[in-house]
């Protein structure tokens, strides 16, 4: 089975109405990997895959439209499921900030704290973790299967480059939250995510982490000017095959 990417939310800072947060869902023929855990993206999650069935989590940093799911994670693990060992790859700060809430989520979750240049695999992906240009430490993630590329900014300012992950990139999900000329630097442009897709060489752009009540099109505008390939706009339960 190819790798595929199904949107769970894309809203970023705050979901709209019908909305969630950041979440993805990251799969091949046997493995899936649940990114980013915004609020509302665990009712999502569930109408693709079993919780139980995850192989792992992966959480790209601790502001709470990215990890906020998570504690609530562990109580349907715990007390729902009575599961234990759930891998939860993420930031020293996500564990620390998620043991506070929680009282220490082990061993509901095992966790697995990353930095920038680690790599880990899980099942038949392998994954790779940058630091990008965010206030709080946070991870940009490399997903490979079969010789497919996915990669993930997460958050990010421009200071940052998908460059480290290396050739090829398949499809790049980047967040295009700021319009051109409003107030960013700790968030991308639509230009600005054209820009980095297309000095990574990546074949497709897929735009997400849009602020509700503001125009789509316009991101995608301007994407388009800086970046030659197809962009599409990222909408809650869309899949694509990397």
């Amino acid at each position: 089975m190819a790798l595929t990417l199904t949107v769970l939310g894309c809203d970023g800072t705050y979901a709209g109405p019908n909305g969630a947060c950041s979440g993805y869902l990251v799969r091949s023929g046997s493995t899936s990997v649940w990114v980013d855990t915004g609020p509302g993206t665990l009712a999502a999650l569930q109408q693709h895959v079993p919780l139980v069935d995850l192989d792992a989590i992966v959480v790209t940093h601790e502001h709470p439209d990215h990890c906020m799911e998570l504690p609530v994670v562990r109580n349907a693990l715990k007390y729902g499921f009575g599961v234990e060992g759930m891998r939860v790859i993420t930031t020293s700060s996500v564990r620390t900030l998620m043991d506070g809430i929680t009282q220490g989520a082990a061993p509901t979750f095992a966790w697995e704290v990353v930095a920038d240049g680690d790599a880990t695999t899980v099942g038949d992906l392998g994954l790779a973790f940058a630091r990008t240009d965010h206030p709080v430490e946070t991870l940009a993630v490399r997903v490979e299967h079969a010789g497919r590329v996915l990669v993930y900014s997460a958050d990010t300012g421009n200071h940052f480059s998908f460059l480290p992950f290396g050739a090829p990139v398949h499809l790049a999900l980047c967040e295009a939250t700021v319009l051109a000329g409003d107030a960013g630097g700790v968030h991308l442009t639509g230009a600005e995510a054209g820009a980095l897709a297309r000095e990574a060489g990546a074949e497709h752009l897929l735009l997400t982490h849009l602020v509700p009540g503001t125009d789509p099109a316009r991101r995608r505008s301007e994407a388009e000017a800086t970046y030659e390939g197809p962009v599409s706009m990222a909408a809650p339960g869309d899949t694509y095959e990397v």
